[in-house]
């Protein structure tokens, strides 16, 4: 009943804890049979008028042994399930993690960043409860029964053997819901990790819906979906408690069944006045180790659901390891490349482009032409184009991912900076480097002046970056990428909302970066292509013109209205 063996063998070391953990509490039921026949043999010899006052100090003994036995499995048993917990959290995180280096930066295209996380992290937490709580529950209550079975018979064998026939009615009820709760909770799972990925986009992205005033229509949409996962969240809470009232009527029967045998059997003088307290001390034991079990099945049904999505992701197929490393040229070269996110539009359309070792090359056009498109087909983050791309002569599809991101950089205009100091965020692009290196890339990048003023290296950064201003982040990443010291630099919007003089000075260093590198620049900004060594202008997804600024220029086409649209606007806002 709800076993899974992958899951178990995936997670090894908490077969040890969930083994200790049922031999803790297999422990404190011999202490609490123990103190239950104290008890009972005391209360008998009262009523018989046989008790003495040289039997109390055994009756103390025996109690005070039981409930310090009874305190040390307690602790005991949740000391191992504290440990299996941390063991499945480790492993399976573990797992999930080089899975998505497996999959490599174009993961994405298979699976929602927001599913990853509500499955690493509740879904795992679900998982925690499943080995902590539910499977040592699960063993303890198969042996606990038979234990008191083989006690009690000893004492009244109907009695025993009516309880232990009434105890399988709690499994076979919780059998009875599991059909029907698979399915449920497996529905419950997916409206909450669809729910999830609909409010982390919005909440990326309410400032856009603020400006547009969209937030209202992404409130309401949100809401309907919050309302069907209430719906099905309420039918789970009704299924528990059904199920949970049917374990308990059955559970607190079976004990009552017990105890009247019980006392059938004393007034019928088959078994003595200890005796009969004993059974009834002991029936509920009977029916409380299958009852908790029963109030775990909802965690380990919670569990299989969430483990169903997680070994979905592992056994997600990886894309097969090519070997080929890039050498000394990495002249990049694209032909016939086309690409669709979906089958319905099609985004690139048959596209030829040269960037030759050395070289300086901008890609222009407006918003939406593709530009950032394939600058992602370049870094590998997207795979299912038709057509070339080649690295030195081989093809990017053929190379190790490895050398593909050891070779080349991109600096988007939303570089991503992760919480903790600016060293370490530096060091991800040289870890060896020294702190006079680190200090010296800062002062080229003119950001060392700001952070001296704070901590230096030492300065804290907020999630993305946060306490710093747009051109802060972008001299910040910029620093981090002249560190990284690649052959190839992909620049994608790198000037994009930011001050004009943090434009300039960013500006000023691609220029410098260009006279020793391969440099691939993609802007919508015609002026900071102007010195590039040759411009390709894409429009809706094509490329209408490639040459030099001064060609395009004198070329009546796409760059040359681009270009006088740029100017007036430019000269516009100088005149304001």
């Amino acid at each position: 009943m709800m076993i899974n063996k992958r899951l178990i063998g995936t997670v090894k070391e908490s077969k040890k804890y969930i083994v200790g953990n049922v031999a803790f509490q297999f422990a404190s039921l011999f202490a609490n049979i123990g103190l239950m026949w104290a008890l009972a043999d005391f209360m008998s010899g009262l009523y018989n008028e046989s008790y003495t006052q040289a039997d109390l100090p055994r009756t103390l003994i025996i109690t005070i042994s039981a409930l310090i036995i009874k305190a040390i499995c307690s602790y005991g048993s949740s000391r191992m399930s504290w440990l299996s917990g941390k063991s499945v959290k480790i492993t399976l995180r573990k797992l999930i993690y080089e899975k998505l280096l497996k999959l490599g930066s174009s993961y994405n295209e298979k699976l929602k960043t927001s599913e990853v996380v509500q499955v690493a992290v509740e879904g795992i937490d679900q998982l925690e409860s499943y080995f902590g709580s539910y499977l040592p529950q699960f063993f303890y209550a198969m042996l606990a029964p038979l234990t008191l079975f083989i006690v009690m018979s000893f004492i009244n064998f109907p009695s025993a053997i009516v309880l232990l026939v009434c105890v399988p009615l709690i499994p076979i009820s919780i059998a009875a819901v599991q059909t029907w709760a698979k399915k449920l909770l497996s529905k419950y799972w997916d409206q909450y990790t669809g729910l999830g990925d609909t409010f982390l986009e919005n909440l990326q992205g309410l400032t856009t819906l603020k400006i547009y005033k969209a937030d209202e229509a992404k409130h309401k949409k949100m809401n309907e979906e919050a309302e069907k996962f209430r719906k099905i969240t309420m039918r789970v809470l009704t299924m528990q408690l059904n199920s949970i009232s049917i374990m308990d009527l059955v559970a607190y029967g079976g004990a009552a069944l017990g105890i009247i045998m019980a006392v059938s059997q004393f007034s019928k003088g088959r078994v003595d006045l200890a005796g009969c307290l004993l059974i009834i001390f002991l029936s509920a034991d009977y029916f409380i180790p299958m009852r908790l079990l029963g109030s775990f099945f909802h965690i380990a049904m919670n569990g299989m659901a969430a483990s169903d999505k997680i070994f979905r992701l592992i056994d997600m197929p990886v894309p097969e390891e090519k070997g080929e490393m890039i050498g000394d040229d990495c002249s990049v070269k694209v032909e016939n490349l086309s690409f669709s996110y979906d089958e319905s539009r099609e985004i690139l359309h048959d596209i030829n482009m040269s960037f030759p070792k050395g070289s300086f090359t901008a890609v222009v056009g407006m918003s939406g032409c593709g530009k950032s498109t394939l600058a992602g087909l370049l870094m590998g983050r997207n795979k299912n184009y038709t057509g070339n791309i080649t690295v030195g002569g081989i093809e990017l599809s053929q190379l190790k991912e490895s050398s593909l991101m050891e070779n080349f950089t991109y600096i988007s205009h939303q570089s991503y900076l992760f919480k903790g100091t600016v060293r370490q965020n530096l060091l991800m692009g040289k870890p060896n480097a020294k702190d006079e290196e680190l200090i010296n890339v800062l002062k080229r990048v003119r950001l060392w002046d700001f952070l001296n003023s704070e901590q230096g290296l030492d300065t804290l950064l907020s999630e993305r970056g946060s306490n710093l201003s747009g051109g802060q982040r972008q001299r910040l990443a910029l620093a981090r990428a002249i560190l990284h010291d690649s052959p190839v630099y992909i620049f994608d919007e790198a000037t994009s909302n930011i001050d004009a003089d943090s434009e300039n000075d960013i500006m000023a260093e691609i220029y410098k970066i260009a006279k020793e590198k391969t440099v691939i620049m993609i802007s919508h900004r015609l002026l900071n292509a102007v010195a590039a060594d040759n411009i390709y202008v894409m429009e809706s997804g094509r490329l209408a013109e490639e040459g030099k600024h001064a060609q395009l220029v004198e070329h009546d086409g796409v760059y040359r209205k681009l270009w006088d649209k740029q100017r007036e606007l430019e000269a516009y806002v100088e005149e304001k």
